[in-house]
């Protein structure tokens, strides 16, 4: 079960939902397990007199066993992003509380609810005594992220859990009063608010273990917090102007960078439904075919209005529908036939041709397309008779045969062209020896 997604469940819901899924979950045993465990550290069994959001609460404690089920989670648990390359992927905001009016008294006592030994935590260096360094909290780098600067919550980091450096015979010596600090919660002492950190790197958790303990530069320093401490500056901004002014907020990949950030696979996606809690399902009902299968029959409805109106002449709105369809579907070879055919006859051959060739690729099989494009490119070749462009003609008639080595037309206008190519190559020989006996007597 994923602990820290049901005590923000739980956070957020109060001690109705507690009670709920003691009721719900009595037959699980990890489950209840889980809640005597967070029971301990938080009051959560109170009784609470107003519920408004009573079915929502119904439903996640029916639903709990699937819903904080760890098969959601990724392989490698997320870390709040290091870098700002990573900001305009998705929206990354500061912390709710800080929208809100909530007192300091609140947001310090939620802190040490919430608050786990693993959890990375960074600070600014306060005082150094012979046992060890004392650390201001500026923000959280994992777990639950809260607003926690401005409630000046100090840390000790013990003698025993700082590194030596070789280049250092005191370990403490390396550190400066003002030094940016990432550790590790080591210690919780939640009664009397105490906190100590360690920098060794053992003492973080193994999807964690990535992490770098010590000094850090400030360009290091999460996103959320840089734009909590933009954001405090303007006591005008609300949560909804925030969001709308953050670049991944219109990112149109949004939903699958988060899917992947969340470990979750689209074309295999997971359902709240138990009978549907099993893996042996043929590729046809999984979501991308259903959705393509749809895409298709809609692309087609498209065509069929396009035809409808390419038959009365209204061109400009069947060229309408044949591009709505292949935006729906880009594959679909209805709707490049249909436009190809549109194409030539308004006499764009060239744009004909590319449509005809693609829905071939396609589908090697359709007739349709075969045919219309052997035809547009017997048409276009002998534009180019016309142009006196004759070896491109040819090559044009070429490759009619290459599709179809029993077109007819290709074959007859390829045989007429090397006629007419002879008799032209017969009349410049005579020009030629014409003018050759004309200079010879001069």
């Amino acid at each position: 079960m994923d602990k820290d997604l049901l005590k923000q469940a739980l956070s957020f819901h109060g001690p109705t939902l507690y009670s709920m899924l003691k009721c719900e979950q009595y037959e699980h045993l990890d489950f209840r397990n889980l809640l005597g465990e967070i029971s301990k550290c938080h009051a959560y069994s109170k009784k609470e007199r107003k519920v408004d959001n009573i079915d929502v609460q119904q439903f996640i404690a029916r639903k709990a066993d699937l819903l904080f089920s760890l098969k959601w989670k990724p392989n490698t648990a997320s870390v709040t992003e290091k870098n700002d390359e990573s900001e305009g992927y998705y929206a990354v905001m500061p912390p709710l509380e800080q929208f809100m009016d909530v007192p300091n008294r609140k947001k310090r006592e939620m802190f040490f609810r919430d608050v786990e030994r693993g959890d990375v935590v960074i600070g600014r260096i306060s005082s150094i005594r012979e046992f060890g360094f004392f650390i201001v909290l500026s923000c959280l780098g994992s777990g639950i992220l809260r607003d926690v600067l401005p409630l000046e919550i100090n840390a000790l980091c013990p003698l025993r859990d700082v590194p030596s450096h070789s280049s250092h015979g005191d370990p403490l010596s390396y550190y400066q009063t003002g030094d940016l600090i990432q550790a590790v919660i080591k210690d919780i002492d939640r009664y009397h608010e105490k906190l100590s950190v360690s920098l060794q790197s053992a003492a973080l958790p193994s999807h964690l273990s990535s992490v770098k303990l010590g000094v850090i530069p400030t360009e290091d320093l999460p996103i959320y917090y840089k734009q909590s401490i933009v954001m405090s500056s303007s006591a005008s901004q609300t949560y909804e102007k925030v969001l709308h002014q953050s670049p991944g907020f219109v990112n149109p990949s949004t939903v699958e960078v988060l899917l992947d950030k969340l470990g979750i696979n689209e074309s295999n996606p997971p359902s709240l439904m138990r009978c549907l809690q099993r893996h042996h399902f043929s590729e046809e009902d999984y979501a991308t075919t259903i959705r393509k299968k749809q895409s298709a029959l809609w692309a087609l409805k498209c065509v069929k209005i396009g035809v409808d109106y390419f038959k009365v002449g209204r061109h400009v709105d069947a060229m309408n529908e044949y591009n709505k369809a292949l935006e729906i579907d880009a594959k679909n070879v209805e709707a490049l036939v249909a436009r190809g055919a549109l194409y030539a006859t308004k006499g764009s051959l060239n744009k004909a041709i590319d449509d005809f060739e693609i829905a071939l690729e396609n589908c090697p099989t359709h007739r349709n397309a075969r045919k219309y494009l052997c035809q547009t490119l017997v048409e276009r070749g002998g534009q180019l008779e016309e142009e006196d462009k004759l070896l491109n003609a040819e090559s044009y008639y070429k490759k009619a045969l290459t599709i179809d080595e029993n077109f007819h037309e290709a074959e007859d206008a390829l045989l007429k062209l090397r006629q007419n190519m002879q008799v032209e190559e017969k009349t410049e020989k005579v020009h030629l020896l014409i003018f050759y006996i004309k200079w010879y007597f001069i």
